[in-house]
């Protein structure tokens, strides 16, 4: 019922978006939560969804596992026939959906957490979803990248490092 209304709309009002962005973040249901990121991406562009890598960075634990729940559904794919934005004749500013700065800050984000993360299930939450493809991560992040590893490597929890044997062989 909210998700459907929000997208028949090519624009959105601004005091929108901290909402959206808090809802998407507090829903504990990764599939709920797409309801609010997705109509955000849409009226307000990929590039605002920033705002998750705030409430990565600062949040709560519980704000941070939002926030990596809500960034898989920041990644729609924009389509047409979802949005008037998109709809032939819609004008939409393709900078707005620009976002390679943002899977950066992302990227460098999580493993900043992880590296700071006292309790295993916040490292397991930033950690696991995060690309073991060392091509995934731009070349200002590689050192991050290899402490990273060399800490997954040594830690006592078996799934973290699995993480970082498949990193170690080439990721996927």
């Amino acid at each position: 019922m909210v998700r459907k209304p929000l997208l028949e709309r090519a624009s959105l009002p601004e005091k929108w978006f901290a909402p959206l962005m808090a809802a998407a973040v507090y829903d504990p249901d990764p599939s709920f939560c797409r309801w609010f990121v997705e109509p955000a991406v849409y009226a307000f562009g990929r590039r605002r969804v920033t705002a998750l890598v705030d409430y990565l960075r600062v949040g709560t634990d519980a704000e941070r596992a939002g926030a990596v729940r809500a960034w898989y559904s920041a990644h729609v794919p924009l389509r047409a026939d979802r949005s008037p934005a998109y709809a032939p004749g819609g004008v939409r500013d393709p900078a707005l959906d620009e976002s390679q700065d943002i899977k950066a800050a992302w990227l460098e984000a999580a493993l900043r957490v992880f590296a700071a993360a006292t309790d295993l299930w916040m490292g397991h939450c930033v950690l696991l979803d995060l690309p073991t493809s060392r091509t995934a991560y731009p070349p200002h992040l590689h050192e991050l990248l290899e402490t990273t590893l060399a800490s997954a490597r040594l830690h006592p929890d078996l799934q973290i490092r699995r993480w970082a044997a498949a990193a170690d062989h080439g990721g996927g």
